[in-house]
């Protein structure tokens, strides 16, 4: 009898630890599938037994899964919030900030923040958290070397102090590189960090299911300092904001009221 897709679903959590129960079923079956059949599989079964011995495969899924996509800067007039509104708040509040950059993918995203807070702290000063559920792209953001094209929205200021150019591609200076530091986490099971003043969570929580993300969103509450500041993304909006105890104060961003 062919494995259903709920067996397999147990199988992954089994081999991977990852619940796709908190995926949005459809948009994962579908790219699921749609990997599979790239790969010559007859269906889940073959699959699910050639990924516990192909590390290659394995690898793959796991990439596959975690939907990276990031470039500098992206939706540049929110990184302006961030500078002119957002941080000036925070630090006029706090000596020093504690920043988580949550699902981060090839690294753009903190990178992009530790440019922004050199403006306001030395380099030496600046210390990020910085997690993503593939350890291979968490690799990738801790080469930081990036093609022209995710340079197309940073200021040319940022591309001049922090990078170095080598034919085609940009490589962070290592100054800025160990003002990250890169772990491999899973937002939903493993702890988050406390008493951060600023989470950076963008264009992620879209694939997950409204039980995931009530969950995530109970999590982030936590993981805030008080009044701490929450950044979701573009494609996003957390529409029963105070069931978290949260409350917007520009488009994308949340602040903390109170624990929940």
């Amino acid at each position: 009898m062919s494995m259903n897709y709920e067996d397999f679903k147990k199988e992954i959590y089994k081999i991977t630890g990852i619940d796709l129960n908190s995926y949005k079923e459809r948009q994962m079956k579908r790219r699921l599938n749609s990997l599979i059949s790239k790969r010559g599989f007859d269906g889940y079964q073959s699959y699910i037994e050639a990924i516990k011995k192909d590390s290659m495969l394995y690898d793959e899924f796991m990439t596959y899964i975690t939907i990276n996509v990031s470039e500098f800067c992206r939706n540049p007039e929110q990184w302006v919030k961030l500078k002119e509104f957002i941080l000036p708040m925070l630090i006029k509040e706090n000596k020093k900030l504690k920043i988580w950059s949550a699902a981060c993918s090839s690294g753009e995203e903190p990178y992009t923040i530790a440019m922004i807070l050199n403006e306001f702290y030395p380099l030496e000063d600046i210390k990020i958290i910085a997690t993503d559920l593939d350890k291979d792209i968490l690799e990738k953001a801790k080469k930081g070397i990036y093609a022209e094209k995710s340079m197309t929205n940073l200021p040319k200021s940022y591309l001049q102090k922090h990078f170095t150019k080598d034919g085609n591609t940009y490589c962070i200076k290592d100054q800025l590189k160990e003002c990250i530091e890169f772990r491999h986490h899973n937002l939903l099971s493993d702890e988050y960090p406390s008493n951060c003043h600023l989470i950076v969570c963008r264009n992620v929580l879209i694939y997950f299911t409204e039980e995931a993300k009530t969950e995530i969103y109970k999590k982030f509450n936590k993981a805030l300092a008080p009044s701490g500041v929450l950044f979701i993304g573009s494609t996003e909006q957390i529409l029963l904001y105070s069931n978290y105890n949260l409350k917007p104060i520009q488009t994308f961003f949340y602040q903390k009221e109170k624990d929940l």
